[in-house]
């Protein structure tokens, strides 16, 4: 075994710039179809962060304006959604609703605590927004049941807007005033940097009375279940419609008369989106696997014709093909080996250096911030798994000529040029 080392030792040292350009090959295939990935799996890890935080099979409905004409009504009358439709949520589709709410906002609020004040804005909510919208609590607790249907007086505050208020003092149980009514603070949330951070929660019944909205509402919020195909999604929105629309006397087809926002469908672009990319990456990394392997077969090619007439001293000496075929194959494979796992560490130190340097890349749209580019790295066991792959290669592009080299008789190989 020391003796084919070193017979493979001379021969690499014999030619260095053909060991070089097979080795560049393979290590050029690693490295690119590594950061090809990576950076493939910063954006969609992007994407993923995105969703996270929010339930992808909750529902918002506004009101619009209508857009057809429809007993007796002319179009373009504004349709507002009440309580009513709250409940006509709940009760026609229980077998595809799981927890339905709804919001009221109400701008302007100035809170104090002592010297301290800032302008924020009311939202009436119910217990389920913080599994639709992207609102983390942080501490204490959010609205519950009991404060709906006791209207009380409570509110749940950005941890920015309680770091104004009470910027040395624990907010929690404490009373902030809010256009001269009270409300005691129960809870704090963080978001995602949206442009309402600053919002403040209190329950929608509390904020309907006080602020004298009536029955009126801004949005219906639900989450949904049974639905898992765009097709189940499709069905279920127009029949929907088709109730919400007959409630405000519109056109059960008239699209413009109620806005209705599916995550599902976000998802499904979410989803195709990432399909595209993980597609679009692997095609380009295999043929830049293809491209050293190509590299590869050529050198390896150029290598067994020169060393044909090698193989046919060898032979009249008395070897047998079998050690020959040896000898090239464990070249070969040492070469793609140790040229494959230093393509393959560089790999992965530029993606390790991508997420240092780009590893949380944020998006301000003007209304919310997104999260463009987030850990950019590779699993090691795939970039193993391609290292072996394109070694397996380099080892199969050997083999092949050096099994046709060494079929020919020795007179014929000595004959060779």
């Amino acid at each position: 075994m020391i003796e084919i080392w070193q017979e493979i030792y001379s021969t690499i040292r014999r030619n260095k710039l053909r060991t070089f350009l097979t080795g560049f090959a393979v290590a050029w295939g690693i490295f690119m179809l590594i950061v090809l990935l990576g950076a493939g799996n910063g954006l969609i890890h992007a994407f993923e962060e995105n969703s996270s935080e929010m339930a992808m099979n909750s529902v918002r409905v506004s009101g619009g304006r209508t857009s057809k004409a429809y007993d007796g009504l002319k179009e373009g009358r504004r349709i507002e959604l009440d309580n009513d439709d709250v409940k006509t949520t709940d009760t026609y589709f229980p077998e595809n609703i799981i927890s339905t709410g709804a919001r009221v906002r109400q701008g302007g609020i100035t809170l104090s605590y002592g010297q301290e004040y800032v302008s924020t804005s009311f939202n009436g909510v119910y217990p389920n927004y913080t599994e639709v919208e992207r609102v983390k609590l942080l501490e204490g607790r959010f609205i519950n049941d009991l404060d709906l249907r006791d209207r009380r007086k409570v509110v749940v505050l950005n941890k920015k807007t309680a770091e104004l208020l009470f910027p040395k003092e624990n907010p929690i149980g404490k009373f902030v005033i809010g256009n001269r009514v009270a409300y005691q603070i129960v809870g704090l949330y963080t978001d995602r940097g949206d442009s309402d951070s600053r919002e403040a929660y209190i329950p929608f019944t509390t904020l309907q009375v006080i602020y004298n909205k009536g029955d009126k509402l801004n949005n219906i919020l639900f989450t949904t279940k049974g639905l898992a195909t765009e097709k189940e999604n499709d069905e279920f929105v127009e029949k929907y419609r088709k109730v919400i629309n007959a409630a405000h006397r519109a056109d059960p087809a008239d699209t413009g008369a109620l806005w209705i926002w599916n995550r599902f469908y976000q998802q499904l672009g979410q989803q195709k989106a990432q399909s595209v990319l993980r597609i679009a990456i692997w095609v380009i990394g295999i043929f830049t696997l293809l491209s050293g392997v190509v590299g590869v077969s050529n050198i390896m090619l150029i290598t067994v014709k020169e060393r044909t007439r090698e193989f046919g001293i060898r032979k009249a000496l008395g070897a047998k093909p079998a050690s020959i075929l040896f000898l090239v194959i464990v070249e070969s494979v040492f070469i793609t080996t140790l040229f494959g796992y230093i393509g393959m560490v560089a790999g992965i130190g530029v993606t390790e250096l991508m997420n240092m340097v780009a590893g949380n890349q944020t998006m301000d749209t003007g209304m919310w911030q997104e999260t463009v580019f987030l850990n950019p790295t590779v699993d090691v066991g795939i970039a193993i798994q391609a290292t072996l792959t394109l070694v397996v290669a380099g080892t199969m592009a050997g083999f092949f000529p050096a099994r046709k080299a060494v079929s020919i008789r020795p007179i014929e190989a000595l004959r060779a040029d």
